[in-house]
């Protein structure tokens, strides 16, 4: 995807029109119509008008993907109670199946031992809570998984 079409995108996703844009900005709806089609580029200052009046840092402007802050938005705005009452396993096994089969074949009870002695280490020796030692040795073992490729 290219700048224009994130400038675009993005400005869709705030609900603002080009002429909006272009009298918060200070500039004409033609200069923010040659921004989106890559005609012309907005310069660096212009591009940080731009990102605070989209709620967005700059780098993401640059990468602004529709999809992925749709999806950031509906976690961000689901609330405790409703997460409960998904089937976490049900739904990303649809993407995973080891997820809804692994529980037959693997012993459990051997890991989730292991895994019971790290988080009361984390909860022991930074005074983490339950869901912040899980979440921390979660992100331990997607740093793990993200970096054997390199």
């Amino acid at each position: 995807m290219n700048l224009g079409n994130n400038l675009f995108n993005a400005r869709k996703k705030s609900g603002l029109s080009q002429e909006e844009v272009a009298e918060k900005l200070g500039v004409s709806r033609q200069t923010i119509s040659k921004w989106e089609t890559d005609e012309t580029l907005p310069d660096i200052r212009q591009a940080k008008k731009l990102a605070l009046l989209y709620h967005l840092s700059l780098d993401e402007l640059i990468d602004f993907d529709v999809n992925l802050k749709e999806i950031e938005q509906v976690i961000e705005n689901t609330s405790e109670e409703t997460q409960k009452k998904v089937d976490w396993t049900k739904v990303w096994g649809k993407k995973y199946p080891i997820l809804t089969s692994y529980q037959n074949e693997v012993n459990i009870k051997d890991y989730a031992d292991q895994l019971k002695e790290m988080t009361d280490r984390l909860k022991r020796e930074y005074g983490y809570n339950d869901i912040d030692a899980f979440l921390v040795l979660k992100d331990i073992l997607a740093n793990i998984w993200n970096t054997k490729g390199q």
